[in-house]
């Protein structure tokens, strides 16, 4: 080969990386491409020991920056290492090795440094969702809207000129899965902040390590009282306690159905669930002169049980006014539809999980009751928006059904990395490596202060015990719809008119 097609190779291979790092896939791809490479140039007695160097030096280069996707690298040299392989048996083999070996060294040099700075262009979320489990359709769904804002954003240029990834976890609503998506995704991935977990339960296992690893997390659904309180200062729940929800649901309740006595089922596996039952509303309907007929044992099931009919009987013999379902809307369906079978259809209220478009139809002639921050039906423009653009993606989504509606979670999660991309812009967020965790400190910062943020419902901040202050709507289902009955805010006065 002479000296001019020897230059020629060697700029092609560096431009055909060069086009090619943007499009660059699969890891495996990667470490088959490194070691094929490897072995070949390995052939040659002068530059073995240097390929081996030089590649292995590329893959700890990019395996640090965390990069995913080089495929089409490693095929080029793959080939080349193919075409070495053939030449090698001609006589000038040997003497145009070492030139072709300087291009390969250059191309892996262009490729790890693109693709490092690619890297570094992006400004990274982290997500806690159950997309397996009991409660799958709302991690299922999170994960959809999570995908559709990730594209508005990028689509409108990304934040600070950077791309928003958002990695997303399951913890299939296991506490210690939770625990452990919190320590990959602040101690491996280096996120800047978490959004989840999702549940009460997993929050109470999840929030003490994001304690621990200084990193933001704000769970979209939890409202079981004190649970953000007890991990201040980097724990957040876009949500309003249900305990501050109760005050308003319950004087409606009673006023509406005429209630002086009710009793109480609930899902003894489910720590919202638990503090709704035994805690919360016998607390406030005895503020509301309504007498609990089984406050001291009131009636249970376990998550998952699809035979409730002996507990719906002992509910029924009570002779309630009103019936106190501590569920989400999974769970509650079940003890509904049992309600119905036993033609035992008396008013029923429940919490925020018992919010959902399903549980409408379950029993459509039996009157529910329960406090929203958000539902898919309400007239707010920001929220007929987000409704309109995230409903037929839910629906084309594998897993979930046909007929499914934004909920109230996918709300808050939607705003809550809205408040992240905020933090990023207003807080001099860098997303820097080096600056992480004078990053994680400016989001946090930045959250606790928040003030007149523009949720899908109206404002939002953050009180001292790190629960959100937003508007609620106490809610009032039947024959498949949900309307609005009362209107307030979590902090009176603080939501504006």
């Amino acid at each position: 080969m002479d000296v001019t097609l020897d230059v020629v190779f060697e700029i092609s291979i560096v431009n055909i990386v060069k086009k090619s790092h943007e499009d660059l896939a699969d890891v495996q791809s990667l470490v088959l491409g490194v070691v094929r490479f490897s072995r070949t140039i390995a052939i040659f007695d002068d530059a073995g020991d240097q390929a081996h160097f030089s590649t292995y030096t590329l893959l700890a280069r990019l395996s640090a920056s965390g990069i995913r996707g080089i495929a089409l690298a490693m095929k080029v040299l793959y080939y080349v290492g193919s075409w070495m392989r053939l030449n090698a048996r001609l006589e000038e083999g040997r003497m145009i090795n070492k030139r072709i070996f300087s291009a390969l060294v250059a191309a892996s040099a262009l490729v790890a440094g693109a693709q490092l700075a690619h890297a570094q262009n992006q400004i990274v979320i982290g997500a806690i969702v159950p997309s397996s489990g009991p409660f799958a359709e709302w991690g299922r769904a999170n994960t959809v809207t999570l995908q559709m804002l990730e594209s508005e954003i990028n689509k409108k240029g990304g934040v600070n000129g950077a791309k928003l990834k958002i990695m997303v976890l399951d913890d299939s609503a296991k506490p210690a899965q939770a625990a452990n998506d919190v320590r990959k995704l602040a101690g491996d991935d280096k996120v800047l902040a978490i959004a989840g977990p999702l549940t009460s339960t997993a929050c109470e296992v999840a929030f003490p390590v994001a304690n621990q690893m200084k990193v933001v997390a704000t769970s979209q659904a939890s409202s079981k009282p004190g649970v953000a309180e007890a991990n201040r200062p980097w724990a957040f729940r876009n949500t309003v306690d249900e305990g501050v929800l109760t005050k308003a649901s319950v004087p409606y309740f009673k006023k509406a159905f005429n209630i002086k006595k009710v009793a109480i089922i609930y899902d003894a596996k489910d720590a919202v669930s638990t503090a709704i039952a035994t805690k919360i509303m016998p607390a406030v309907m005895k503020a509301n002169d309504i007498d609990v007929l089984n406050a001291q044992k009131p009636i249970s099931f376990n998550t998952g049980d699809l035979d409730v009919s002996a507990q719906v009987t002992s509910l029924k013999a009570l002779q309630p006014d009103g019936v106190v379902i501590g569920a989400d809307y999974s769970q509650a369906i079940t003890v509904i539809r049992e309600m119905k079978r036993q033609g035992f259809t008396k008013p029923v209220i429940g919490g925020t999980p018992a919010i959902s478009s399903a549980i409408l139809q379950a029993a459509p002639d039996i009157p529910i009751v329960a406090p929203a921050t958000f539902y898919a039906g309400m007239s707010e423009p920001r929220a007929q928006k987000f409704v309109q653009d995230l409903q037929p993606l839910l629906r084309k989504a594998s897993g979930l059904p046909k007929d499914v509606e934004p909920s109230m979670f996918d709300a808050n999660i939607y705003e809550t990395v809205n408040m992240y991309v905020d933090a990023v812009k207003a807080a001099g967020v860098t997303g820097k490596p080096g600056d992480l965790e004078k990053d994680r400190e400016k989001i946090r910062d930045y959250i606790a202060k928040l003030k007149g943020f523009e949720g899908l419902a109206g404002p939002i901040a953050f009180n001292e015990h790190g629960d959100a202050v937003k508007r609620y709507f106490i809610v009032e289902g039947r024959n498949g719809a949900w309307t609005t009955k009362v209107r307030g805010c979590s902090v009176e006065g603080a939501c504006g008119k």
